[in-house]
């Protein structure tokens, strides 16, 4: 019967949703079966929403077939919450809508925005989203408001429960209710009257209990998100209210978050930071405790009503600060092992804790005050150093990126296998010294000797990180005792046993313990008022098997590639890189925060969840068990997997292990071409017949050009779409036409000057889709992008040298990216030779105009001095040049390369000394075109685009800029504008400061 229901399910909802929205295939259930947690539950159902009515609908097909369902958003959850068995609903890609008000200071969020997203929008206004997990780059509104996640800056007073001002949600049984709405509220009152009765009995009837009240009160006082959220029965009187409150930490246990209506907090223009060190763990909840009565008067108050002089104090044990290679534990290590430090005997390092703390003010006289009241305080504590904040935005960057790293950077450290495990408790901050070196001391009693803790002491809050391996029953064991000894630990001093990150199946369990008959019995009443058959997230937060929390454990097995197969590529340091790059994926906890630079998250597979796949994969073939299902999820990888990576890098950037999926992905593609020599003998050719490839694609480009004209746009796209669909790249009117090599007269300037120091001399290597391509279509260009180029350079006074056979050259990209990385070196090495001749043996700048060939050539080349447009123009051709900004509206695009290489805000910058209308579209990252694979893949490249049209016709932009010619294709294609290269918006909006250009 069961495999029955699953089946008339699916049939109801294909009624309405695509299939290409439903995922009941063994590859993506499995990647879907994972987060940040340590459990491993796959869904038989994965099934991606668009909007309410899609959630509503499917809701209702899950109570017709009596089917568990689980919501989920980011999946950066860390106590197991996002997973389910059954049907997983998943609110990301598509719920990005928001609402900033006039002026910011009440938001209305869907539940796919990125925290980190919504700080950004907020910045213009002065304004900062109060919840800041260290999850907050990855984690989505959803997952933050239903866990009611906080974080280092964020107090009881700022989290999602306290700021939330209203809520749409849709019920279990498919109402949607939004009750900041009258007509809603209207609507509700008529069609579910016993529902709010039952809410404003269950209100008056803990209200009553004026034990239970005084509990509830003093329980939410400090941060607690152990079971259902309560506070609302005692806080608020409107059964509305505590109805959308109630959402707030029920970790998608009560109803779905369609939308939040939150206030949000005024972020402060001046701020101090210091990290400071204590001899004691004890000495630094001593000072702590301090720190929590200083308050700050006047007219330089909090502007949340918060009169506190410090706004976070985050502590660092040692095992914290050695995870993150903290130089000044590394500099305390050297102290006691030379016997500076005194009644510490060399080697024992444990005592070093540190305090991240901030403070922040209204004015620059305010922090002054502000910085001198804490550093007055901080000082009369046993320190390893003084005192010393700093007002450097870089500086105060690096330390709370420091702090946000730990857990990922810990997890990372772990022993090859072993899961990593993070708990967060609380207490209150009268109880910090000593139930802190209890934790220390209980932790360490279980032969947790690795562990560390850490997190938000002001808050009387503490994670701790365990490195667990589950491979036998007496670590099982041990783990299951440990939990035990927590509970009774935090119990004793009436704490909390979450604090902020979920109760989960790890603490479910262990509910009950903290609170008591009493309250149990109101959580599971409110459960039964929103939920009456228990279908929604079942086992979180009420779990009746008292050891759920040590089932369903995640496996993390080796990464066991087949690096023998490599043993014939020279090696390079391309090579080099793929392979220890591959092998540092096996650092990887799977916490999601790689995802929100994975541009193919919601389209096939994320970062994070090729690893679990392959993780799986390479197991079932290393063990020789179910072959079956090896072959089918291997051959589900092929194209979900490997072909949809676009092997950006980008998920690296926000990786805290700095794990690019890319050059697992380039080893998998190597290993794969090692058996196919039809293949390399075809690469083979293209590199030794380099000239001849880029004529037959100008004369593709021709045959292009001349069908378009003669069938027209309309009929030639049928064509083309036809035809891509049967493998061949696909043609789109974006085409630009085709080019010929640089005429004589452009490569005559290569001789048109002696070498001489007055005159500024550079190399200029136009890659090889430059020497291929023309003008873009749609354009008032007048000339191909080299000889626009050649035309900026002679402006500014430069002489400009080719380097010889450049017509031969390329910088190896296409076969890295094709899995050919020895072909690619020897390409990449030729073309070095090449330029290190023309620039005079490095002394001239090398210039080259695509940007994910000058990423490549930056990472293979050391012995020329490379530069991209945007790095040439700003360093050597600004001051020579007169600039006129035009009035025009322009939207701009940061390609992956000029991210990694570190000069997105460089190129911003150029933009905006041309144009007083400058698009950076919000939530475009990687276009995913990808080099050629635009061409055969370009329904990824819609993917990545999909809201780049609206945003560009929103601001009414009329052209676009980039600075890599495929990317270019794609953004014209799903943008409705032309884009060209930077270099041309330069070259219009200067003139010459000096006659005596060549």
């Amino acid at each position: 019967m069961e495999p029955e229901r699953y089946s008339h399910f699916i049939s109801e909802i294909k009624e309405f949703l695509p299939s290409e929205n439903i995922y009941t295939d063994s590859l993506r259930t499995l990647a879907w079966g994972t987060d940040a947690s340590f459990y491993r539950i796959v869904p038989r159902v994965v099934v991606r929403t668009r909007d309410a009515v899609d959630v509503s609908r499917v809701m209702a097909a899950c109570s017709h077939n009596h089917i568990p369902y689980t919501f989920r958003a980011a999946g950066t959850s860390l106590s197991g919450q996002s997973l389910s068995d059954s049907v997983l609903i998943v609110a990301g890609k598509n719920w990005r809508k928001y609402d900033l008000g006039t002026d910011g200071s009440v938001v209305t969020l869907q539940p796919g925005l990125i925290g980190a997203e919504v700080n950004h929008l907020l910045k213009p206004y002065g304004r900062v989203f109060g919840p800041d997990p260290a999850s907050v780059g990855a984690a989505m509104i959803g997952g933050i408001v239903a866990n009611n996640a906080s974080g280092m800056n964020c107090g009881v007073h700022a989290n999602s429960d306290r700021l939330l001002v209203s809520a749409e949600m849709i019920l279990a049984d498919g109402t949607i209710l939004d009750t900041g709405d009258e007509k809603s509220r209207a609507e509700f009152r008529t069609s579910h009257p016993d529902f709010l009765r039952r809410i404003e009995e269950l209100r008056d009837r803990v209200r009553a209990d004026k034990g239970l009240t005084e509990k509830i009160k003093y329980k939410y006082s400090i941060k607690n998100v152990t079971g259902l959220n309560i506070r609302p029965l005692v806080a608020y009187d409107d059964p509305f209210d505590i109805i959308a409150h109630s959402l707030v930490g029920s970790e998608g246990t009560l109803a779905f978050i369609s939308s939040v209506r939150m206030r949000t907090l005024g972020d402060y223009p001046f701020k101090a930071t210091a990290m400071v060190y204590f001899t004691t763990m004890k000495e630094s909840c001593n000072a702590v405790v301090a720190l929590k009565k200083l308050h700050a008067t006047g007219d330089d108050m909090e502007r949340t009503g918060e009169d506190l002089m410090v706004k976070s104090a985050e502590m660092l044990d040692y095992m914290s600060l050695a995870s993150v290679g903290d130089p000044v534990f590394e500099q305390y290590k050297k102290d006691v092992d030379a016997g500076l430090i005194d009644g510490v005997s060399p080697g024992d390092y444990h005592n070093l804790t540190a305090l991240l703390t901030e403070t922040k003010a209204a004015t620059e006289a305010g922090l002054s005050t502000r910085v001198k009241a804490v550093s007055d305080c901080l000082s009369s504590f046993s320190l390893y150093r003084p005192v010393s904040f700093t007002t450097d935005a870089t500086e105060q960057s690096r330390l709370w990126a420091m702090r946000s790293g730990i857990f990922p950077s810990v997890g990372g450290m772990r022993p090859t296998g072993t899961s990593c495990l993070i708990e967060d408790i609380a207490f209150h901050v009268e109880d910090l010294p000593e139930a802190t070196v209890k934790l220390q001391k209980l932790i360490a009693d279980h032969g947790y000797h690795d562990a560390c803790i850490y997190g938000h002491a002001f808050e009387g809050n503490y994670h701790f990180i365990l490195n667990q391996s589950f491979a036998s029953e007496k670590e099982v064991e041990r783990y299951s005792e440990m939990m035990h000894d927590v509970a009774r630990l935090v119990t004793e001093y009436g704490g909390s046993l979450k604090a902020e990150h979920g109760t989960g199946r790890n603490m479910a369990p262990f509910v009950g313990r903290e609170w008591g008959d009493d309250a149990m019995k109101v959580m599971h009443e409110l459960k039964d008022i929103f939920d009456p058959e228990g279908l929604i997230n079942p086992g979180v937060i009420f779990n009746d098997d008292p050891e759920c929390f040590i089932h369903n454990l995640k496996p993390l097995p080796v990464l066991t590639f087949d690096y023998s197969r490599l043993d014939s590529l020279p090696p390079t340091i391309s090579a080099k890189e793929m392979i220890e790059g591959a092998k540092r994926a096996n650092k990887c906890i799977e916490c999601g925060f790689c995802e929100s630079h994975c541009v193919s998250c919601g389209f096939t597979l994320s970062s994070r969840q090729r690893i679990a796949s392959m993780r799986t994969i390479l197991a079932l073939r290393d063990s020789g068990n179910d072959k079956a299902l090896l072959d089918e999820l291997t051959g589900e990888y092929k194209y979900l997997g490997e072909q949809t990576c676009v092997t950006d890098g980008l998920c690296s950037t926000s990786c805290p292990m700095k794990i690019n999926t890319g050059d697992m992905t380039h080893l998998i593609r190597q290993i794969g071409m090692m058996d196919h020599k039809q293949l390399y003998k075809i690469g083979e050719f293209g590199a030794n017949h380099m000239a001849g490839i880029k004529k037959c694609l100008r004369g593709v480009l021709k045959t292009a050009a001349l069908g378009h004209t003669v069938l027209g746009t309309s009929a030639m796209t049928r064509v083309c779409e036809g035809l891509n669909k049967a493998g061949l790249p696909l043609w789109t009117p974006a085409m630009p036409h085709s080019r010929r090599q640089p005429t004589e007269k452009i490569l005559a300037n290569q001789n048109a000057a002696t070498d001489s120091e007055e005159i500024p001399t550079v190399v200029y290597f136009p890659s090889c889709i430059n020497q291929t391509m023309g003008l873009p279509r749609n354009t008032n260009s007048k000339r191909p992008l080299v000889e626009e180029t050649v035309s900026l350079l002679q402006k500014a006074g430069f002489r400009v040298v080719f380097p010889k056979g450049m017509e031969r050259m390329c910088c190896g990209q296409i076969w890295e990216s094709k899995g050919m990385i020895d072909i690619a070196d020897r390409k990449s090495k030729e073309l070095e030779a090449a330029l290190y001749e023309a620039s005079a043996h490095g002394k001239y700048p090398v210039l080259c105009d695509q940007s994910p060939c000058l990423h490549r050539m930056k990472k293979v080349m050391s012995s020329v001095s490379l530069y991209g447009p945007v790095e040439f123009i700003l360093t050597f051709l600004k001051d020579r040049l007169l600039w006129h900004k035009t009035d025009r509206r322009i939207a701009i695009h940061l390609t992956c390369s000029t991210r990694e290489l570190g000069v997105a805000d460089d190129f911003i910058r150029l933009a905006h000394m041309c144009s007083s209308s400058v698009l950076v579209p919000e939530g475009i990252g990687c276009c995913a075109f990808a080099g050629d694979r635009g061409f055969t893949y370009p329904e990824e490249n819609r993917y990545a685009l999909r809201d780049l049209r609206r945003q560009v016709t929103d601001f009414g932009a009329t052209e676009g800029y980039s600075n890599s010619r495929t990317c270019e294709i794609g953004l014209a294609a799903n943008s409705g504008i032309t884009y060209r290269s930077i270099v041309y918006l330069v070259n219009e909006c200067t003139e010459p400061k000096h006659t005596n250009n060549i």
